[in-house]
């Protein structure tokens, strides 16, 4: 096992921020003291067994603290796409019962990268940059689709890569 201390966080553990951390801790906090402490005195029948308002109370404060987690994700992970990040958090916020977050998953956006020629923003599945045709990619010179750099033929025609001119950076050695 690794040292702890040489464990490194990346960029993808940071994606939620910690004001959603903190937002998502006090909405936990306050649906507990609603349940625990609110709720129970306008009761007018007989309160139900132990175990299910422990299992009811805190199914409810997890599913708010995470609704506020992951529309914290969603403000970080957003511009990383190039989507509007207050569109999607409105969204978010205004279609009931998680249904914009969904919505935000299934419609986002490829990573967006960076040349390394020019430094132009392009997607992940451009093959080529759109300002200066830096080849990102290695792709079959007969139907033009992705391949890995290690592959001999292409899998979609069956193509010989070897007989392509990919750039020598495209090459595995």
């Amino acid at each position: 096992m690794r040292d702890p201390q040489s464990i490194t966080v990346n960029d993808d553990e940071r994606m939620i921020p910690v004001w959603s951390i903190v937002v998502a801790s006090v909405a936990f906090v306050l649906v507990e003291y609603y349940f625990w402490a609110v709720a129970p005195g306008q009761r007018h029948h007989a309160p139900p067994p132990i175990g299910f308002r422990i299992y009811f109370n805190l199914s409810w404060g997890i599913v708010v603290a995470l609704y506020f987690l992951m529309v914290g994700y969603i403000s970080k992970d957003a511009p990383r796409r190039g989507m509007s990040t207050r569109f999607w958090m409105l969204i978010c916020f205004v279609m009931p019962g998680g249904i914009g977050a969904v919505l935000y998953f299934l419609l986002r956006q490829p990573q967006v990268t960076r040349c390394p020629s020019c430094s132009t923003h392009v997607q992940s599945d451009f093959h080529f940059c759109p300002q200066c045709n830096y080849q990102l990619t290695a792709n079959c010179g007969n139907c033009f689709r992705t391949v890995r750099a290690t592959d001999q033929y292409c899998t979609r025609c069956g193509h010989e890569l070897a007989k392509d001119q990919l750039p020598t950076r495209l090459h595995v050695l």
